[in-house]
């Protein structure tokens, strides 16, 4: 089905925000607008030509302040599809190496007339500010340990492919929770949509009062397995811990890897997810990473669907028919 029938009339309108930012202040309608919106560009991919004229005539800059492989392709991708001149920048290439602020590099771009910029930042709030300073439309791909709402939003979209639906469904979150900006999206867009969240690691690794957010809090790893439809696991986020929090990666994997000895207590048809990077051996079993239950590759696939689907709305596209005229 072509994706002009797919998407219905007016989708873009009916999102009405300029960035986004994070899921924290989504609805879950806004939510599944996104993931309906996903699900009509997902077919673009499996086109011998992949691309559409939604965002003809849109610049969008890719401004990554941290290292990424999968989510700033992925964006790169995503707006080479929608038909949309893109640009990367990564902070060592840029004149922020020689002293130039954030705020002056991005008010130097928006000079050039750039619709939007996919802004991942080492700090928490940068895409916030930045929101609040500039006219082009922003969105978060990682801030700090705040937010990765994208990352969030394809891990929606593959468990709702996969399982047919989000709400009931018992999600156990394992690793460092406290460093994870994955975790923290994740919480906010599973309990807006009806799932029931359950989050599980050292106590080092666990943020105070997090189950303020709506989630139950586990300690030991069979209890974070048992019952669960979905286990998705995270790796320690060194880059972020100012101080070693667990006392070495072989006692971290031997208290909380997930094996195939242990993935045996598990549900059947659980799904295991990761949002990569994986560390092998140590929050996950290359056999259990590779294994059936492993929906880790179609993450990635589901991402660019997904990143579709955000710069499409972010940009206030006009409705696809009227882009090919």
């Amino acid at each position: 089905m072509a994706t002009t029938g797919a998407l219905e009339q007016g989708t873009a309108a009916q999102w009405t925000r300029r960035h986004l930012l994070g899921l924290r202040e989504l609805s879950a309608d806004d939510l599944r607008l996104i993931l309906q919106t996903a699900e009509s560009f997902r077919e673009v991919s499996l086109r011998p030509i992949k691309k559409v004229p939604a965002l003809r005539g849109k610049t969008v800059v890719n401004l990554f302040f941290e290292p990424s492989t999968r989510t700033r392709t992925s964006f790169e991708l995503a707006a080479k599809r929608l038909s949309a001149d893109i640009v990367n920048i990564a902070a060592a290439g840029s004149s922020l190496s020689k002293g130039e602020t954030v705020l002056d590099t991005v008010r130097n771009l928006e000079a050039l007339k750039v619709d939007l910029l996919v802004i991942r930042h080492a700090a928490a709030g940068v895409p916030h500010a930045l929101a609040k300073r500039i006219s082009a439309s922003v969105i978060n791909a990682g801030d700090g340990a705040h937010e990765h709402p994208t990352q969030a939003l394809l891990d929606l979209f593959t468990i709702q492919e996969k399982k047919g639906r989000i709400a009931g469904l018992k999600v156990s979150i394992i690793g460092d929770i406290a460093h994870s900006r994955v975790a923290r999206s994740n919480i906010w867009g599973l309990t807006k949509l009806g799932a029931q969240v359950t989050v599980c690691g050292p106590p080092s690794l666990l943020p105070r009062h997090i189950e303020q957010l709506g989630v139950r809090v586990v300690y030991r790893l069979d209890e974070a397995i048992r019952d669960a439809d979905v286990l998705m696991l995270l790796r320690i986020q060194h880059e972020r811990q100012e101080a070693v929090l667990v006392p070495s990666l072989r006692e971290y994997r031997l208290t909380y890897g997930v094996d195939q000895a242990r993935l045996a207590h598990a549900k059947p048809e659980v799904l295991i997810m990761h949002p990569g990077p994986v560390n092998r051996g140590v929050e996950l079993d290359s056999r259990v990473a590779d294994g059936p239950y492993s929906v880790i590759l179609d993450q990635v696939t589901n991402g660019l669907a997904v990143r579709m689907a955000v710069l499409y709305l972010v940009a206030g596209a006009p409705k696809l028919d009227e882009a090919e005229g």
